[in-house]
């Protein structure tokens, strides 16, 4: 394998090394910032990467161009029927760094009837979308009423033993700003990671302002006051990471409209269908 290896470098010279891969485009939340509400033309399923398709071109980025980590997402891939099929398929590839390091994002309404087969096929880490604890907002932001399966579906990732488990928070000011020390309480207390995400331009809607959006020192700031932190070194991930000096758990914040990060972006995606 060594003899094959090449390092996947992009036209700006950026060293790709984690590859994303959309199994789907569809979804089962309707989230504000994310799509609108109706009006969504999905793929037809014939033009949807299959199962053998993913792994062909997966191993050819591990084995070939040394990727060391494949992230699964969607729209929600959970939604994909027999995910773990693939998850299993995707778990055996092998880099010459080792094993690769298979995780996967995830709205977790249905985490809890998939989690254990996940894990049983070989997905190693989780992210799971949460950005309200509050059930209304909830249903106001994601436009489906699933607050009590999405939690449910962090406690079953932890019950499989999904290390780490992750919560992403996309936090926009005058709608959940006020709940980011209690989403930062709940990391606490269930020995989950909260990332927060700064507000960015999808338009899903066409409402986006810059004035919108919280900065990462605004979010920072208002933890620090109830739990102090300290910066963590910066690596080649998106998030800012900041260590609970009490506690030593970690807290995230990625900062892409206020401290674009793309320069040290080491990531490529695949569609659905298959485009790069």
């Amino acid at each position: 394998m060594a003899g094959t290896f090449e390092q996947l470098v992009d036209p700006f010279g950026r060293h790709i090394e984690d590859l994303r891969i959309s199994v789907t485009d569809r979804c089962n939340f309707r989230c504000t910032y994310c799509m609108p509400e109706e009006g969504m033309q999905w793929l037809n399923r014939s033009d949807v990467m299959s199962f053998e398709e993913i792994e062909r071109l997966a191993r050819v980025f591990v084995e070939r161009y040394g990727v060391k980590g494949i992230r699964l997402t969607g729209g929600e891939p959970t939604v994909r029927a027999h995910l773990p099929v693939l998850v299993s398929k995707l778990s055996k590839l092998v880099g010459p760094d080792g094993p690769v390091n298979l995780a996967m994002t995830t709205n977790g309404a249905t985490m809890r009837l998939v989690a254990d087969p996940l894990k049983q096929a070989g997905l190693k880490r989780v992210n799971i979308s949460l950005d309200t604890l509050d059930r209304t907002k909830f249903h106001r932001m994601t436009r489906r009423d699933e607050l009590v399966r999405v939690l449910n579906g962090v406690e079953a990732a932890k019950d499989a033993r999904f290390d780490p488990v992750k919560i992403n928070a996309v936090i926009e000011r005058g709608v959940n700003d006020d709940e980011i020390v209690a989403l930062a309480v709940y990391g606490r207390r269930r020995d989950v990671e909260v990332r927060f995400i700064e507000f960015m331009p999808l338009d899903a809607d066409g409402r986006w302002r810059r004035d919108l959006v919280l900065s990462e020192a605004d979010i920072i700031g208002r933890i620090a006051e109830v739990h102090p932190l300290d910066p963590m070194e910066r690596g080649a991930a998106p998030a800012d990471r900041y260590r609970y000096r009490d506690t030593g758990a970690i807290v995230g914040v990625i900062a892409s409209v206020t401290r674009p990060f793309c320069e040290q972006c080491d990531r490529v995606r695949l569609s659905a269908e298959g485009s790069m």
